[in-house]
């Protein structure tokens, strides 16, 4: 996929996040790899707003970070998080997404660090994923400010193999695929999961 066309999959992913309510305000970010050898990622920009980004909005980072020269603006302070991912999983798509129900089922598992999934057929929509009845464990990391520890953190919980997604407690979610359009049909299946499980176990103000 060209260059180009990541940006615009971006900006689309962007606005139907943010109608979906998943990237409120500034929050959440996106990152494709471009390059993968050497390593090249496109990612948000810092405080941008996810429904009005644009193709020229994304930073060219390498692979230690730094933004690549031509690039304007500062990269994601999730930056880090998003590298390890690619890293740990050959990723060529990364999604953070900060909707209602990621937020409130990593805060209220987070004593427990992970949460499970069971038992229904949209699990099936993972890659690997055979039957109804296989069981997701998605780690779930407490927040820290400090990235580079949080980083160290993101690596310990990707040395679950069969993990397709991280929370951060009172956070959100992040997901990846090996493509842009998994990586999206891992957002879409497991904000469904996450909110199955919610609205199941009585979410405080439902």
């Amino acid at each position: 996929m060209s260059d180009a066309r990541i940006r615009q999959s971006l900006v689309e992913i962007g606005r139907e996040f943010y109608r979906r309510g998943w990237v409120l305000g500034t929050s959440g970010n996106f990152s494709a790899v471009v390059s993968p050898k050497p390593l090249k990622l496109l990612i948000t920009p810092s405080a941008a707003h996810k429904g009005r980004l644009r193709d020229a909005d994304f930073l060219v980072i390498d692979g230690s970070g730094k933004v690549a020269r031509g690039s304007k603006g500062r990269p994601s302070a999730e930056t880090l998080l998003h590298l390890e991912i690619v890293r740990a999983r050959r990723a060529a798509c990364v999604l953070h997404t900060h909707s209602v129900w990621s937020t409130m089922i990593s805060e209220r598992h987070a004593h427990e660090q992970r949460v499970a999934i069971e038992g229904y057929e949209m699990l099936k929509g993972l890659e690997g994923v055979q039957s109804h009845k296989h069981r997701e464990w998605v780690p779930i990391l407490e927040n820290d400010q400090d990235m580079p520890r949080l980083a160290e953190k993101m690596k310990g919980a990707l040395r679950q193999p069969d993990a397709h997604a991280v929370l951060l407690a009172g956070h959100g979610l992040y997901t990846w695929g090996s493509s842009i359009d998994e990586a999206v049909r891992h957002v879409e299946i497991l904000e469904f999961l996450l909110e199955v499980i919610g609205r199941r176990n009585g979410a405080p103000g439902l």
